[in-house]
């Protein structure tokens, strides 16, 4: 009995050591996790501020401003070429967006449009308006063909945006001839009829190609005249309107000078210099 109870203390005192030492276990892990340096936080490298920049429409407002600044003639220009360009007709409000040039709220451009006689306006759109109203090469012959001794090329080439090469069409076909003034140097077009065919002996040719004509035009219409033709030109004349034109006004006629006399009321009696003529003649 006694062996029994010495077991029991025995036990309880091994349960009681184990527990202990259980106990200091656990205190020992705790103190070793609070000793341990807790890692930095890493660093966070925060990106630099966007640098304060103008607006990307600065630029283009800048365009805008000058071009509605810009005199009533330059502004007129934009408009026209780009009615001439796109041969399309355009309201106030498309041109503005296109060109920039607020017609609504400058009156100027807009009464210098509506009068200028390349520009139609037909009470709501602006279109280009051609000298003569062509839409092809067929009106375009049937244009030429109506102007027997001639129609002037600068007067076709706005017609329409090929006319150009329309009249080369024409020419290397043999519908049209396309000669140059001898004064103006300026290109003609004439009518080749096509039904009065002509042919011309080789030696008419050299015959014509052989004679040479004055270099002024002055003689080559005075041997027209003689030969009772009337020149289609007047040189003469066309010089003598140009030498006007080119002529600098009359210069005005100097004021003369009021020679000081002994009637002249003398103010300056500082400045005896000036009036010992006087002297010398009293």
């Amino acid at each position: 009995m006694a062996l029994q109870e010495k077991l029991d203390r025995f036990k309880k005192q091994q349960e009681k050591c184990q527990s202990t030492l259980t106990s200091i276990a656990a205190s020992n892990k705790a103190t070793t996790h609070k000793s341990m340096p807790v890692p930095a936080a890493p660093s966070v490298t925060r990106a630099p501020a966007p640098a304060v920049k103008f607006s990307n429409d600065t630029e283009r407002l800048q365009h805008i401003n000058s071009i509605r600044k810009a005199p009533v003639g330059a502004q007129m220009k934009r408009v026209i070429n780009l009615l001439l360009e796109t041969r399309q007709a355009f309201t106030p409000e498309q041109i503005n967006e296109v060109t920039y040039v607020d017609i609504n709220a400058n009156k100027a451009v807009f009464d210098s449009l509506r009068n200028n006689l390349k520009v139609n306006y037909d009470g709501k759109r602006f279109s280009y308006k051609s000298k003569h109203d062509l839409r092809d090469k067929e009106q375009l012959l049937y244009l030429i063909r109506k102007f027997v001794w001639g129609i002037a090329v600068i007067d076709l080439k706005d017609a329409y945006p090929t006319v150009m090469e329309d009249l080369q069409a024409l020419k290397a076909a043999g519908q049209i001839w396309l000669l140059s003034n001898f004064d103006s140097q300026e290109d003609i077009a004439y009518p080749n009829d096509p039904r009065v065919p002509i042919k011309v002996d080789d030696d008419l040719k050299q015959l014509f190609l052989g004679i040479e004509l004055p270099r002024d035009m002055i003689d080559i219409e005075r041997d027209l005249q003689k030969n009772g033709m009337k020149p289609a030109t007047n040189t003469a004349q066309r010089r003598a309107i140009s030498e006007v034109q080119g002529m600098s006004s009359k210069p005005k006629p100097k004021k003369k000078k009021h020679e000081i006399t002994k009637r002249t009321k003398l103010t300056n009696a500082h400045l005896p210099e000036l009036f010992r003529h006087l002297d010398k003649k009293s």
